[in-house]
């Protein structure tokens, strides 16, 4: 299909004032690294489940660092993260029967991880519940979701 793409940047960018750079270049976002991995384990769990797991998942990055002994020419990032559920039903619905979801999430989002950070990566999951995490206020904040900004 024809969706005229450049025309329309073309079109927009005229009218845009000049500015310097906002980011270095190169940079896409201004987000940490940790905040992005979250959002691809996220996205990749709720694949196919997001009618029964909408708003009630989420995720966090734990620890990553680079495992040692390894050399630089062949490294490798040691990535944990956890998921939050507020059920056990939810929890069981992201493991799936035999572990089979929660290994195809860690598939899925290995590979996105991975391009991102421009490097081989040994993601180990957990799924844990937090009980109505989404109306408390002290486990929002553990969550990493700030209202301050």
């Amino acid at each position: 299909e024809d969706f005229q793409v450049d025309t329309v940047d073309s079109v927009l960018a005229a009218h845009l004032p000049k500015s310097p750079p906002l980011y270095p270049d190169g940079d896409l976002t201004d987000e940490p690294e940790e905040k992005m991995i979250a959002e691809l384990v996220r996205e990749a769990a709720l694949e196919g489940v997001r009618d029964e797991l909408p708003h009630s998942l989420a995720v966090q990055v734990e620890e990553m660092y680079p495992r040692e002994g390894r050399s630089e020419d062949n490294p490798l990032w040691n990535v944990h993260v956890n998921l939050y559920v507020e059920r056990p039903s939810q929890k069981a619905i992201i493991i799936g029967k035999g572990g089979s979801r929660l290994k195809a999430i860690g598939s899925e989002s290995r590979q996105g991880i991975e391009r991102l950070l421009g490097t081989k990566v040994y993601l180990d999951l957990h799924v844990k519940v937090a009980k109505d995490w989404q109306r408390d206020p002290k486990q929002l904040g553990r969550l990493g979701f700030d209202f301050n900004n």
